[in-house]
């Protein structure tokens, strides 16, 4: 079987980039990013500091690092990728947070302090993380985006150290993970729950459905995602035909090939695949050049607009004939008045932005970042130390329909995300001038992923 198809070619010329947020980062190098900060208030640089009392209007409010009164700014760490192999997805991500951190400070901050962001560009690489955060470490309260599992675990210590929190752009399960969660905040269902509601939910619209084929990137990513599907098999009944689980290298042709032959051999109802856009075109495509009809899906990060565009010839009318899957956030063209606002506060910042839901993810990062802060300030308490316990003390939060309600407080059973918006390809939802998949169910948890017991992460990635 040719290794470089048609279906391949085409995506790799498209230049689409490694989708999930774990994984190999390639070796791209760079200089030090430039550092970006927007506030309506007087720039201001924050130096450490011992922890000072001081009175804002009738309160007194504790800080050390990152908060400064007197100036009346607070200053957030961003460590995102903007240049490597995630920077297509990350640029909107970072966008859509700071148009929605320049609508907070419009409406008076928190309290009347400005929210100042200081973003690094990561590019994807261990090293980079590590050295951007120790330029930041002097100078923030939080870090609010952390690009990448790999990357923010290394940090993990640090943010121990410093008594920070960090945000996560990841949705690997060992967040939820007692062994490492203090001092990160995970949001959205995770990539194994993303497999039991998405299987729970394609069985139940399909009960004769029987067996199974999955594959994988090997890494947090993509085995945190084949080890949900597989207890989704186990759960629902169905037999795996083929496993791939760790086989794929999006960057390798011959592991492309080594899962379409074992895809193609094993004829399955269901195919369940977790990598890159590129990776997932060229094994959907030569699957669909052999004969496999079956019902596709994977982790949700392998979705491109793309794939509904006119080329390659006929792959809109596949996708939408044969894919299911589930965003752990509202997309673009949802009817709830949480993403209704956020694509209202988005348009009017940049009347010519593109609908990718990507965006929204970053407007949901920054209402998080804001209602953490609100309660630290409430609390009286905005020293890296009082904004950690704002943040792992939020029991209620809610974007109203962006994000699936979630508390951050209590047990890893408790917390952990269950809820996905289950979707599927549309061309008629580019056409309405949104980014291309129709919601099928806005909150849906199967009942595997209800009645599923968790204490650990579903994947051991950093043990």
């Amino acid at each position: 079987m040719k290794t470089k198809t048609k279906w391949l070619a085409i995506f790799l010329a498209m230049g689409l980039v490694l989708a999930a947020c774990g994984g190999d980062g390639g070796s791209t190098t760079t200089t030090e990013a430039e550092t970006t900060a927007t506030t309506a208030a007087a720039a201001t640089t924050t130096t450490a500091a011992e922890t000072t009392d001081t009175t804002a209007g009738e309160m007194t409010i504790a800080t050390d690092i990152g908060v400064d009164l007197e100036a009346g700014t607070i200053t957030v760490g961003l460590l995102s990728d903007l240049t490597g192999v995630f920077s297509a997805l990350v640029k909107p991500v970072v966008a859509g947070y700071q148009i929605a951190i320049d609508d907070l400070n419009a409406r008076g901050g928190i309290n009347g302090l400005m929210v100042e962001l200081e973003i690094r560009d990561t590019v994807y690489q261990l090293d980079t993380h590590v050295q951007a955060y120790e330029e930041l470490r002097d100078k923030v309260v939080t870090i609010g985006h952390s690009t990448g599992s790999p990357h923010t675990n290394a940090i993990r210590a640090l943010l121990a150290e410093d008594d920070m929190f960090a945000v996560p752009l990841s949705w690997y399960s060992g967040w939820t993970d007692p062994a490492i969660n203090a001092n990160v905040l995970p949001h959205g269902e995770p990539y194994c729950f993303e497999a039991l509601n998405v299987l729970g939910y394609i069985v139940a619209e399909n009960p004769d459905a029987a067996t199974i084929a999955i594959a994988s990137n090997a890494g947090d990513f993509g085995q945190d995602s084949a080890q949900g599907a597989k207890l989704a098999a186990t759960e629902l009944g169905l037999e795996v035909v083929y496993d791939g689980e760790g086989k794929i290298n999006a960057a390798d042709e011959a592991t492309i090939a080594e899962v379409v032959t074992g895809i193609v051999s094993n004829p399955a109802d269901i195919v369940w695949v977790t990598t890159s856009p590129t990776a997932y075109a060229g094994i959907y495509g030569q699957a669909l050049a052999n004969g496999v009809v079956a019902t596709w899906s994977g982790s949700a990060v392998a979705w491109v607009p793309s794939f509904l565009g006119p080329e390659p010839a006929g792959f809109a009318d596949a996708v939408q004939r044969d894919w299911i899957f589930a965003l752990p956030y509202s997309p673009w063209g949802a009817d709830n008045p949480g993403t209704k606002a956020a694509v209202e506060m988005l348009t009017a910042a940049d009347p010519e932005i593109t609908p990718f839901d990507y965006y929204l993810e970053g407007v949901g990062e920054a209402i998080l970042l804001e209602k953490i802060l609100n309660d630290a300030y409430d609390s009286g308490d905005m020293t890296r130390a009082g904004v950690l316990a704002a943040a792992k003390g939020l029991t209620e939060f809610t974007t109203d329909g962006l994000w699936p309600d979630q508390s951050f407080a209590g047990e890893p059973n408790d917390i952990v995300g269950r809820t996905a918006i289950m979707v599927k390809p549309s061309v008629a939802d580019i056409a309405a001038g949104n980014s291309g998949v129709e919601i099928l169910d806005p909150a849906y948890t199967s009942d595997i992923a209800a009645a599923y017991q968790f204490d650990e992460t579903c994947f051991d990635a950093f043990g």
